[in-house]
């Protein structure tokens, strides 16, 4: 490999967003090549989304073992392999990780273990890995590097007493108490999982509820939900000193005017992301950044000519299929397929149980903007489907315009809410109206019929509540 070797794209990181963009690059019949410093699928794919919901699966079928009575169904004696179910996950990662590189090979996408440092436009020094010295050039470069786990200046990460969601996927042992510090969606997720195997868990937020950038209503009863299955929460609480001792963690805690003390055997920082750029840029290059993340265009082009950046390192939301979808867009436009079209609405989604999913516009934004809305609920309750797979906890949350009833937001929680919320996606992107989700005949029985029913909730003509 040396200067010469030239490519139409190259992309730094091989995550959701890199990987994806080297994908369309070659469907488009272009070379590509995607340097990533560990493995492709990225943070996502080797050390957050895939091997936790793995874990979250484990958790589940445990928990469905245990309550096996409920269904006519005796087990005595139900046991866990907590090295097992780490295993597991890896294994299922290793797995994930292997496709994309099939789908590099079948794409005639190049791919590099090793990372990069973009000196100018074009051209890029490999500054790690195999190929270490090496220099590549391209007509176009593609910035996919995303983010990492914020951590604490004062506490030293070691994987036992001290860890990020990335070492908590690969613990040696389940501790047997932890405090999560953030209640966002890795805290809570962390939370349910280690809670459903014994663990003793306190999950600390400073903000009022658990999942804060949720709508209030579904917040809260995960909170309730939490609380009935032994996790303790603490809201509105800080952190105010943290020391590590040989076999424990001690926690000092702000409470308002109270202040507490906690002492675990572990404690895990779920406490956000920050951008990962470091040593992908040359100084010399005149890179606009925001706190660390890069500035784009609406075409995804940097303060750079040629120089593009997509997925977590161009700022929030840190969604992996939103980072996906700004690659895929960026990579259109680059090269002439198709102008990027901006999103204005996409789905989140919880993963501990009940899973809590939504899109667009919460209940409180609506009345801060003045915008004139109606509400639809249906509890799960209510859902025959729900009641006979013994998941009849939550409801399905429907916000529509007063005028012409759009849909403005929706909000589930519930077992299954990570599957169902992708009906008012679609809904949303083809500007379908309440009455429009109404009339369309959903399978009876299913749990999205819960959606048709919330969406006739509006005008109060839901027929099963």
């Amino acid at each position: 490999m040396n200067v010469e070797d030239t490519y139409d794209l190259l992309i730094l990181g091989g995550g959701p967003a890199g990987y994806a963009a080297g994908i369309r690059a070659g469907q488009l019949g272009k070379k590509a090549v995607v340097v990533e410093m560990e493995r492709a699928g990225g943070t996502c794919l080797n050390w957050g989304c895939i091997p936790s919901k793995a874990l979250l699966k484990s958790a589940e079928a445990y928990q469905s073992a245990l309550h096996a009575d409920d269904f006519g169904i005796s087990c005595s004696d139900v046991k866990y392999d907590f090295e097992k179910i780490i295993a597991r996950s890896r294994k299922v990662s290793d797995q994930m990780g292997g496709g994309i590189e099939f789908l590099f090979k079948k794409n005639k996408v190049d791919y590099i273990i090793g990372k990069g440092k973009i000196h100018a436009p074009g051209m890029v020094e490999l500054t790690d890995g195999e190929h270490k010295g090496s220099y590549l050039k391209a007509q176009k470069v593609l910035i996919a590097t995303g983010c990492k786990a914020r951590t604490l200046d004062s506490l030293e990460i070691d994987g036992e007493r001290i860890m990020t969601s990335r070492e908590a996927l690969l613990m040696k042992k389940q501790p047997k108490s932890i405090a999560i510090m953030g209640a966002g969606a890795i805290g809570a997720e962390f939370a349910y999982f280690l809670n459903s195997f014994g663990t003793k868990v306190t999950l600390i937020e400073m903000l009022p509820t658990i999942l804060p950038v949720e709508d209030e209503e579904v917040s809260s009863n995960l909170l309730k939900s939490f609380k009935s299955q032994g996790i303790e929460c603490l809201v509105n609480t800080r952190v105010e000193d943290v020391k590590v001792q040989e076999n424990s963690v001690s926690l000092s805690l702000s409470q308002g005017k109270d202040d507490t003390k906690l002492e675990v055997e572990s404690l895990l920082l779920a406490i956000g992301v920050v951008p990962n750029l470091d040593g992908a840029v040359s100084s010399k290059l005149n890179l606009e950044v925001d706190r660390g993340y890069i500035k784009v265009d609406e075409n995804y082009q940097t303060s750079e000519i040629n120089l593009y950046a997509a997925g977590d390192i161009i700022g929030p939301p840190w969604l992996a299929h939103v980072a996906t979808y700004r690659a895929i867009q960026a990579v259109n436009g680059m090269f002439g397929h198709s102008k990027p079209v901006p999103f204005d609405a996409f789905p989140g989604c919880t993963y501990c149980q009940p899973q809590v999913a939504s899109i667009g516009m919460t209940e409180q934004k609506a009345k801060e903007d003045g915008i004139a809305y109606r509400v639809g609920k249906f509890p799960f309750a209510a859902s025959g489907k729900a009641v006979a797979s013994n998941h009849s906890e939550g409801f399905v949350k429907l916000l529509v315009g007063e005028k012409y009833g759009e849909i403005l937001g929706a909000h589930i929680i519930g077992s299954d809410a990570t599957e169902l919320i992708a009906e008012y996606g679609l809904g949303m992107k083809l500007e379908a109206t309440v009455e429009e989700i109404h009339e369309t005949i959903h399978a009876h029985p299913t749990l999205s019929e819960a959606l048709a029913e919330a969406a006739a909730a509006t005008h109060g003509i839901a027929i099963h509540i």
